[in-house]
């Protein structure tokens, strides 16, 4: 029988939730999950603005997103996400695990509590978010169309920043070798694990390392994208699309990989 290709980027009808979704890079994602008909949870800390942003993306792509607001950096507020799911859905098809924090200050006064906090919400959630769901993870699995883990990591965890982020660096090249373990692990119970390191994308967290002010709309991102090879910062295809090719038929094959998505900065250096 001659290969059928008709539905090989298609995520129709999967169910997926996104962490750190009410904006940045967790909200391109969302968005390009919603636009090719999968049913979207996101979550975030802090509940006006997650709601928010489930409400407009629902508004705006015609499709089905959920907001579960919580704390991804605490054992209850993982706990309160994982349980908040298992009462809603029978499986999970797709786990992006978004949710992210820096910290910058110079080595000489780097402070505990911005190690801590980076450590706990983008290393230390990751690992416990995704044993919390595995239940469902294990249901949607099928040899052909494994459940997947999209792990978000960054260009920092690749090479040296050029911001004083020490303890950011440190944990995003963890969730990469936390991501090729947890595919060590899970491959064989169909489930695929793989991270996504992106480079500069005109987000919040970008926003404010650059002298944004944390603005990202009626800013010069043209600038910043100068440095970049492509000449040009990301775009929300750019990410969505990476993620939604990861989490389609036509990535099912592709299992603990970290895939920079920087227009060359990692390769071409």
């Amino acid at each position: 029988m001659a290969p059928t290709f008709d539905n090989l980027f298609s995520i129709k009808g999967k169910t997926a939730l996104v962490t750190g979704g009410s904006r940045g890079i967790g909200e391109m994602i969302a968005a390009g999950f919603l636009a090719k008909g999968a049913k979207v949870y996101i979550s975030s800390r802090k509940a006006d603005a997650c709601e928010a942003t489930a409400k407009r993306l629902s508004e705006a792509y015609g499709g089905e997103c959920i907001a579960l607001p919580s704390d991804l950096s605490t054992l209850p507020g993982i706990q309160k996400v994982a349980d908040e799911l298992l009462s809603r859905e029978e499986k999970l098809d797709i786990l992006v695990n978004n949710a992210g924090a820096s910290w910058g200050a110079p080595i000489d006064e780097f402070p505990e509590v911005g190690w801590d906090k980076v450590m706990d919400t983008n290393v230390k959630g990751i690992f416990f978010l995704t044993q919390k769901l595995l239940p469902l993870l294990r249901a949607s699995g099928t040899a052909d169309d494994p459940a997947r883990v999209i792990n978000i990591g960054s260009i920092d965890g690749l090479k040296s920043s050029m911001f004083e982020v020490f303890s950011y660096g440190a944990s995003k090249a963890a969730v990469h070798h936390l991501t090729r373990f947890l595919a060590a692990r899970l491959t064989k119970e169909k489930i695929n694990c793989n991270a996504i390191a992106p480079g500069p994308y005109p987000t919040w967290m970008l926003s404010t390392g650059v002298g944004f002010g944390g603005e990202t709309e009626g800013v010069d991102w043209d600038a910043i994208g100068k440095s970049s090879p492509s000449g040009r910062v990301g775009a929300p295809e750019d990410i969505a699309g990476l993620a939604i090719f990861l989490s389609s038929r036509a990535g099912s094959y592709i299992v603990g990989q970290v895939i920079a998505s920087d227009g060359g900065i990692v390769g071409t250096s």
